[in-house]
């Protein structure tokens, strides 16, 4: 079975440090990246821009506008997708993820959602 993962930082937390720090902390995420990955289980996983469109249908037309959910204090930073048995394995699986293994991590509020994957699709 699939799950899909969410990473979610604290948005005013993260800008209020100096551009330095950020890239640091980044850099450590790159073990832990690797650790995750060596467990042959992530299908995907992607690192997100904070700027974001809403596409929205209203009265049979489609509308762009700016993403309401940017506005909120916590953001998504990442998103994967991994095989797993069952929610136990996926949970074991995403504890290797950076957001939740770098120590900066707990100070920036990032944390993890998971969820079952009900349909999937993805491009040869």
């Amino acid at each position: 079975m699939k799950y899909l993962g969410l990473g979610y930082f604290d948005k005013k937390k993260m800008d209020a440090l100096p551009k330095e720090k950020v890239e640091a902390i980044m850099q450590k995420c790159q073990v832990h990246l690797e650790e995750f990955y060596k467990s042959g289980q992530v299908v995907a996983d992607v690192g997100v821009a904070q700027e974001a469109k809403s596409l929205q249908r209203v009265d049979g037309k489609l509308q762009v506008g700016e993403n309401q959910l940017t506005q909120l204090e916590k953001m998504i930073g990442s998103a994967f997708i991994i095989e797993a048995q069952n929610i136990e394995e996926a949970i074991e699986i995403a504890s290797l993820h950076p957001t939740v293994q770098v120590t900066e991590g707990e100070q920036l509020a990032w944390d993890i959602e998971i969820r079952a994957v009900d349909s999937f699709y993805m491009k040869n």
